[in-house]
């Protein structure tokens, strides 16, 4: 087969060793840089230009979009499947992970657990919506924030309400959390293929960081899950329309609640700590499901 893989950076450590996975399973493979990709979306005839050529036709695609260009990656996404090509992960599921706030709202619905939660626009709700998460300490996060960037735990009801102003200030959007303090620090991050969990590990914050996000220091180990946050972490990635997702959790004293779905997990944390080629099951995946045309969207919506 014919893989792209569209990446902006060719020496990290996923895009290599999916690189590497492709092929010793001896496939062709193309890193492909999807920020210098340019398209005609006018054309009755869909085509990806790269470096000043069309792109090599390809059997199907692996998206690893950054959150800063997610709606450019997104659309060259878009135009791939518009030319039949497979997408491991399809744009209308990556943009609906993306926005953390539809995602949150998506989960609920389908009554999958996540922490207490609040979303206002007028500073004059600031004292309900925090009485409504629990009161503090809370959590305050960016919608537009990635990696821990633009997440703030308000211990007291004063920090939280200047935390609130400053954001407000900024006319950034943001969402409120209950804080999970039993989970001390720590998170679960569960990484699907399809419909399976084929990788867990536990991350721990640094000492005093209540954010485990490995790019911050934090720490990451092997650990076992329970059938409920398996189960949990499936149907999460399933919601978004996801078949590679990373899922993070945390352990909560009324079962795990989900922190976020991630379209683009990194691998270097996760194939470390468990010691499994998810890169090859990454591969081995598209083996068994790339179809021309197969994409469900195939550009729509």
């Amino acid at each position: 087969m014919k893989i792209g893989i569209l990446s902006t950076n060719p020496r990290l450590y996923s895009t290599k060793r999916l690189v590497e996975a492709a092929k010793e399973r001896g496939h062709e493979v193309a890193v492909i840089n999807h920020k210098r990709c340019y398209m005609n979306i006018t054309s009755h005839r869909p085509d990806v230009h790269y470096k000043g050529e069309p792109v090599m036709k390809l059997d199907a695609i692996i998206p690893r979009i950054g959150a800063s260009i997610s709606f450019y990656g997104t659309a060259v996404v878009r135009q791939f499947e518009m030319m039949g090509v497979y997408s491991v992960n399809e744009s209308v599921a990556i943009t609906r992970s993306r926005d953390k706030l539809r995602a949150s709202q998506l989960l609920a619905r389908r009554g999958i657990g996540l922490p207490v939660t609040g979303f206002a626009n007028s500073p004059d709700d600031t004292d309900d919506l925090l009485d409504f998460v629990g009161g503090a300490p809370v959590v305050i996060k960016l919608l537009e924030g990635t990696q821990g960037v633009g997440v703030v735990l308000a211990e007291t009801k004063k920090a939280a309400e200047s935390v609130i102003e400053a954001f407000r200030g900024l006319g950034a959007n943001f969402m409120v959390q209950e804080f999970i303090k039993e989970a001390g620090g720590s998170d679960i991050r569960c990484l699907v293929i399809g419909d399976k969990v084929v990788a867990a590990m536990k991350r721990q914050g640094k000492e005093g960081e209540f954010r485990s996000n490995l790019h911050r220091g934090g720490s990451a180990s092997l650990i076992r899950i329970t059938p409920e946050e398996r189960s949990t972490a499936v149907r999460s990635a399933k919601v978004m329309g996801l078949n590679v997702a990373g899922v993070d959790l945390l352990r909560s004293n009324h079962g795990p609640v989900v922190l976020e779905v991630n379209s683009s997990p990194g691998l270097e944390g996760i194939e470390n700590a468990t010691n499994k080629d998810v890169a090859g099951m990454v591969i081995e995946f598209i083996e068994k499901n790339a179809k021309k045309g197969k994409t469900r969207t195939r550009g729509h919506g």
